[in-house]
């Protein structure tokens, strides 16, 4: 998976001087880190509806019947929401083949969660709302990865989002490929160990879903159920003990082939990552070694071991 993946971003968040104040906010993680793998794809919902840079600022407002409006927050002018809902349900109807989007945290427009919404006529708010934009964009693609660029700072939401966008990056590929139920069936085992490690009941519970393909008369339609279960729960962060139980897992493929020394040494780094003396990485990369040593077909396809590309260094600190 070499191709640039297409991500939604906004605008600001590449450095372009598009918000109310003419400035930005560049994130160095997706301009540095993510950028060499990514194909952005950006965005102001603002700029977009015609507004200028720089401008007064926007702000949420809740109405007494429960509706949210978009209006400027010295009050002048006339409220923006019907344009605003407009190009976003306009535009997010032709992003069906992002893989990912990244937005800019507390925007009355982008913002993904914890927004601020005012009372009409008062700085009275609570930090309860969802920017409109992404609102409509997460309402029309509810699988797609949306994070937030402050939450980016997180490894471990850092490192699931990127995930997730890969993860959905595949199975797009394989969509456009052609879908067909053995495609279907061979994407979900590649991808057993990984989600595994996600969560375990979830994990079940989309085996049978698999194992129930032949009850559908759509494949479209069950691959579009089948995206949604995956993406969902991939959500859930992947933790250490998950982890660890794929790494015991996977160690006993190795029952045979290894020496009682190579054993006692591989379970007590597997040992040392589930008591946090040790990074993801340092068991995988033994797995890894024994894996070519002592090569396996199954093993050898799984995502599990190399999720996306190394070099940004995603499981270096947990």
């Amino acid at each position: 998976m070499s191709e640039k993946i297409p991500v939604g971003i906004s605008a600001c968040l590449l450095g372009k001087n598009v918000r109310f104040d003419g400035g930005h906010k560049r994130c160095d993680f997706a301009t540095n880190e993510l950028a060499p793998y990514m194909r952005y794809e950006p965005v102001c919902p603002e700029i977009a509806i015609g507004l200028d840079t720089p401008r007064p600022a926007l702000r949420l407002t809740e109405q007494p019947e429960g509706e949210v409006s978009l209006v400027f927050s010295n009050g002048e002018g006339e409220p923006l929401t019907e344009q605003m809902r407009a190009f976003s349900q306009q535009k997010a109807a032709s992003l069906g083949h992002l893989c990912g989007y990244i937005v800019c945290a507390k925007s009355p427009s982008c913002g993904m969660e914890r927004v601020r919404l005012y009372q009409p006529d008062s700085n009275i708010n609570r930090k309860a709302g969802r920017g409109l934009f992404t609102a409509e964009l997460m309402a029309a693609m509810p699988w797609l990865p949306v994070e937030e660029e402050g939450r980016l700072n997180d490894a471990a939401i850092r490192e699931n989002f990127v995930e997730r966008v890969y993860t959905l990056h595949e199975l797009n590929r394989l969509w456009r490929s052609g879908l067909t139920r053995a495609k279907l069936m061979d994407f979900h085992s590649r991808y057993k160990l990984s989600l595994l490690a996600h969560n375990q009941q979830e994990y079940r519970d989309l085996g049978r879903f698999v194992a129930a393909m032949d009850s559908w008369d759509s494949l479209e339609e069950y691959a579009g159920e089948y995206r949604q279960r995956l993406m969902d729960l991939m959500k859930n962060q992947a933790t250490r003990s998950n982890h660890t139980n794929v790494l015991m897992h996977v160690q006993g493929y190795f029952r045979r082939e290894l020496s009682s020394p190579q054993r006692q040494e591989l379970a007590s780094l597997i040992d040392h990552y589930r008591r946090g003396l040790q990074p993801l990485l340092a068991p995988i990369t033994l797995l890894k070694h024994y894996m070519a040593e002592y090569p396996n077909s199954w093993l050898a396809q799984q995502r599990y071991f190399e999720p996306y590309p190394e070099a940004l260094r995603l499981r270096y600190g947990h």
